[in-house]
């Protein structure tokens, strides 16, 4: 399947205080509005398999997340954070008029559709979470030291002189990206390189903003988690991969927070399911999830 997908994709670009955030849109003017969130390090080229497989009755607005793909970057001295990003898809709805809407979001993108939905449970119908569990708790033990690490890391960067970005080659990016993501299929890493790179003398940068490395610095406990999953009005559908985000995970503890959460969906009547595949199944193998998508979405929605 071609990487553009077909003719009916348009740009979008939706002013914010410091610049704007890019993306693509896809189906009919007034259909049911569907917001699509990429995973950390991504953008929004990694629905360019799955969407033409969705129902053709929905509008789907895919985003670049700020410092991602061809979005602006944060200001400087600005952190990185899921909240941050929770207020940015506000500035973007309320660009599109939207009142209420649905979202897919995978991995970090679903991270930020499960807390707006906490946050705004009046605007979201359904929310569809990839390989994600909406929520990413930390052991109350570990805050302060991943706060600090997150702090010390920009700290360090703004002290450095202005740094020059890494100039590749097109080959040398692809051999840079697939190194980093070893879940992504070649054909997957061509697709989001399209929003990745920039063009400049000598070659190719990466467009997303470096300090998306840096710690997060806003962290949520277990029961901060909790009660915000329980504030979600919106039908969930949760699509895990065998071998995805939760297979990584290197101990028991994370582990069990994860199950928790997972649990909490089940309680409150969520549907959550389990497919063969990695971290990027949505994009590598779009065939495989969109059946769950599309059912869900007509079920609920359309």
């Amino acid at each position: 399947m071609s990487s553009t997908m077909i003719q009916t994709v348009s740009e979008l670009s939706v002013p914010i205080a410091w610049g704007e955030i890019r993306g693509k849109v896809w189906g009919p003017d007034h259909g049911h509005p569907v917001l699509c969130l990429h995973g950390w390090a991504d953008n929004c080229g990694t629905f360019n398999t799955l969407i033409p497989l969705l129902p053709k009755e929905c509008r789907y607005v895919m985003v670049d997340l700020a410092g991602h793909g061809l979005s602006s970057h944060r200001p400087p001295g600005v952190f990185y954070s899921f909240f941050a990003y929770v207020a940015d898809v506000r500035r973007v709805v309320d660009g599109l008029q939207w009142t209420k809407f649905s979202i897919i979001g995978h991995s970090m993108g679903g991270n930020i559709a499960a807390m707006f939905s906490a946050l705004y449970p009046e605007m979201v119908d359904a929310i569809i979470l990839l390989d994600t569990f909406g929520f990413l708790p930390t052991d109350p033990k570990e805050i302060s030291k991943v706060m600090r690490q997150g702090m010390d890391e920009m700290l360090q960067y703004e002290k450095k002189m202005e740094e020059k970005k890494r100039v590749y080659t097109y080959e040398k990016a692809v051999e840079r990206l697939l190194a980093a993501n070893p879940t992504l299929s070649e054909q997957s890493v061509h697709i989001l390189l399209e929003r990745g790179l920039v063009q400049v003398d000598g070659g190719f940068v990466f467009s997303r903003d470096l300090r998306l490395n840096f710690k997060n610095i806003v962290r949520i406990s277990l029961e901060q988690s909790l009660e915000m999953q329980s504030r979600i009005q919106a039908s969930v559908l949760v699509v895990l991969a065998d071998k995805g985000f939760g297979a990584t995970f290197p101990d028991s503890r994370r582990q069990e927070l994860s199950s928790t959460l997972l649990q909490a969906y089940r309680d409150r009547n969520h549907t959550v399911v389990t497919v063969p595949g990695d971290h990027h199944v949505h994009l590598n193998h779009p065939e495989v999830i969109a059946p769950l998508v599309s059912n869900f979405l007509q079920t609920k929605v359309i």
